[in-house]
């Protein structure tokens, strides 16, 4: 039988594509009209070979830029010799994985996972039975104090402590044992906290609300109640983590060191899912085997990858680089406020900048931006939130300021 002859396919257009994703993909975001079909470095190209500055770098995940070459090689070797063993057996790769990330972190041990939800429901496992078996809390009655506003992730568990309806509404029942105080209010923290409480769980500076850093002394103060009430500090720097603020961790603005550090979206290098908790040896030793585990998290291919974004932090490049780049980026949108810009938190390559709401919503901006060639994101009203990949050079990082003033003052 003489095999069927098929025309070549059409090649579809960004249209055609979006089109295409309607019916057959469940409609949980809402993403900008371009369709990206390669990248490299801080540049996205779409499906008709229009090129884009990517000033989002994937929520973080992408704090290296697209395909750095150390991470694609790491990859591509580990491709070609072990991909997935299941904890059920040690692999080759994830010692070196967990010894250099302990080291990084300066803390002891660590437990992979893959996803940020992952590390952040990870934990609060660990954290409740810390409570249970260290500090002696009766059975379920633990309790984890958290900030308004927070982001950590969507599974049923973080949204049962999310102040965002959006995040929450339709998917009770909740999951109890959280207290919500506001962020950056000690006095609050301190009124919240008491012989039931296994944690503190506060992002260092809070990514989806907007890119808010909290006063000067905030997280020691967070740091200080913790030990003083006996209870552990666990720090969420799946966002603000590895190189974004000017430091590896943001915690390290004030010299902070939690008993509990969750990790995620760059760890992976903008390649696999990658993340961990990272703990005190005497707060990790109390999980044991059986209890808690993860058949992707620790893969080879993951411990690979993970061990070459490690070693990229280990230099102190991309700390300096977002140091000294940011401050290129406070500069800029300090020139704009009054000029469309009434507002901006920054730290690092992370900004969170709030748009007069009379030029147009968050969502109007980032299409208007990436109609100039800019990929950013908006969050809530009018605040877009600008985090570009580490590797951005101070030319591009002015060029995109650049057009963000032309859209703010021009239109576009």
């Amino acid at each position: 039988m003489t095999a069927p002859v098929h025309a070549p396919a059409r090649t579809r257009t960004s249209a055609d594509l979006i089109r295409a994703e309607e019916p057959v993909l469940a409609h949980n975001y809402h993403p900008l009209p371009v369709v990206v079909a390669r990248a490299e470095g801080t540049w996205v190209e779409d499906v008709e070979g229009r090129r884009y500055l990517d000033m989002l770098a994937g929520y973080s995940a992408l704090n290296f830029g697209h395909r750095h070459p150390a991470l694609t090689e790491a990859a591509h070797r580990q491709l070609d010799q072990l991909t997935l063993t299941s904890r059920a057996f040690h692999n080759d790769r994830l010692a070196e994985f967990a010894e250099r990330l302990a080291a990084l972190t300066g803390l002891d041990m660590v437990l992979p996972m893959n996803t940020g939800a992952e590390a952040v429901e990870s934990g609060i496992k660990l954290a409740r039975k810390w409570a249970y078996d260290v500090k002696g809390v009766p059975a379920d009655r633990a309790t984890i104090v958290v900030a308004a506003d927070n982001f950590h992730g969507r599974t049923t568990t973080i949204v049962s402590f999310s102040t965002d309806e959006t995040a929450r509404t339709g998917f009770g029942p909740f999951t109890p044992g959280f207290k919500v105080v506001p962020y950056n209010d000690l006095a609050a923290l301190e009124g919240a906290v008491d012989e039931n409480t296994a944690a503190v769980l506060i992002e260092p500076i809070q990514g989806e609300a907007g890119v808010v850093i909290p006063d000067d002394g905030y997280l020691a103060g967070v740091r200080e109640l913790t030990r003083r009430k006996g209870c552990l500090f666990l720090a969420d720097e799946i966002q603000s983590g590895l190189g974004r603020t000017g430091r590896t961790l943001a915690v390290e603005h004030e010299s902070v060191v939690p008993d509990v550090l969750l990790l995620g979206k760059a760890l992976g290098g903008g390649i696999v899912p990658v993340s961990a908790v990272v703990a005190r040896r005497e707060v990790m030793s109390v999980l044991r085997p059986g209890e808690h585990g993860s058949t992707f998290g620790g893969n080879p291919l993951a411990a690979a990858v993970g061990t070459a974004v490690v070693e990229l932090l280990e230099t102190g490049e991309f700390q300096r680089r977002a140091a000294e780049l940011g401050v290129i980026l406070r500069d800029g949108l300090q020139a704009l406020v009054g000029k469309g810009v009434v507002g901006f938190r920054a730290r690092g390559l992370w900004a969170g900048v709030d748009v007069d709401p009379t030029i147009g919503t968050g969502r109007e901006v980032s299409e208007r931006l990436m109609r100039e060639g800019i990929l950013v994101k908006d969050t809530h009203g009018s605040t877009i939130r600008l985090a570009p990949p580490l590797t951005i050079t101070g030319e591009e990082l002015q060029s995109a300021l650049g057009s963000l003033e032309k859209v703010l003052t021009q239109g576009s």
